[in-house]
């Protein structure tokens, strides 16, 4: 892909705030963190109605108010969320092992015993960038399924900071045999199913009582492998540590029958929503996870937001 004018703009004003952000204080990164996520949400109105409105489908009893603060703590969230990632991206391994506390580790070793490789599952949830980076301090290393950036160079740059500590980065176009190589010679492998595909191979399951179109690679091929499949989450703790979660590996269905796909999926999303239902503000409500056209509640929620002050 080639360098554009704008791609160099964006990374020099990326680079700028990652130095920048490396010799603040924590307290201080991580308030500019959270000035940068509300200033997203004052100034980008059609992805906090977008939030407004998947937050008032999965929260219909909550009321206007309330949804309206929820929905500026997730924008406030991931601007904490971006100035951390750039942070753990220039950290030394030493003093990133102290901010990371890790529980069930156990589980992934113990599924790495069994020879087929491991299959880790996660969202857009909490700080799943920082799993990424420190789980080759614990674990052995693994491979991350992702999509390529537009801008090539901060790509590279994300791509740098994935890596550091012995991950790898298999890019979606052509990865299946990468993966499946993966999984032979015993490796973990992550995946995002929290994300909309319009491809062939997609599944329709739950979340949050509306349908959801899904990637099926995940249950194809730990029914294909044997592979487990193993949630992961990183969740905040106090004074900027953070505390990696491995779940336990979710039951493959009984039988291969014909809904065996679309029955694992569900499992996996139903452990997804469980956590995004205890830390809803945690998670990227300003996206369009669902295409099922808005609800009533949403639309009522864009009535109630209009009543109300502009800034929560």
């Amino acid at each position: 892909m080639s360098v554009s004018i704008r791609h160099r703009a964006e990374y020099a004003v990326v680079a700028g705030v990652a130095a920048l952000v490396g010799r603040l204080p924590h307290g201080v990164a991580t308030a500019g963190g959270t000035a940068l996520g509300v200033l997203y949400f004052c100034a980008d109105r059609s992805r906090r109605r977008l939030a407004l409105r998947n937050l008032a489908s999965a929260f219909p009893r909550r009321s206007a108010r309330a949804r309206r603060a929820m929905a500026w703590q997730v924008f406030a969230h991931f601007g904490r969320l971006l100035i951390e990632v750039l942070r753990f991206g220039r950290m030394p391994p030493d003093r990133m092992r102290r901010l990371i506390e890790f529980d069930g580790a156990e589980r992934v070793l113990a599924a790495l015993a069994h020879g087929k490789g491991i299959i880790l599952i996660s969202g857009h949830f909490g700080f799943w960038e920082l799993q990424g980076m420190a789980h080759g301090l614990e674990l052995p290393p693994m491979a991350v399924v992702a999509r390529r950036l537009d801008n090539p160079l901060l790509n590279d740059l994300l791509e740098r900071a994935r890596t550091q500590n012995g991950n790898a980065v298999i890019y979606r176009r052509g990865s299946v045999r990468r993966i499946l190589r993966a999984l032979a010679d015993n490796q973990a492998v992550a995946f995002m199913i929290d994300q909309h595909i319009q491809t062939a191979d997609a599944v329709t399951v739950d979340f949050f009582g509306r349908p959801a179109s899904t990637t099926s690679a995940v249950a194809a091929l730990a029914l294909r492998t044997g592979a487990p499949v193993i949630p992961v989450f990183a969740l905040p703790l106090e004074g900027g540590r953070y505390r990696l979660i491995y779940e336990h590996a979710v039951a493959p269905p009984a039988t291969e029958s014909d809904n065996a796909i679309r029955e694992f999926t569900q499992r996996c999303t139903d452990v997804l929503e469980m956590y995004v239902r205890r830390h809803p503000h945690l998670w990227l409500w300003m996206h369009r996870r669902w295409r099922d056209g808005d609800t009533s509640e949403g639309r009522r929620s864009l009535a109630a937001d209009r009543t109300q002050a502009t800034d929560p």
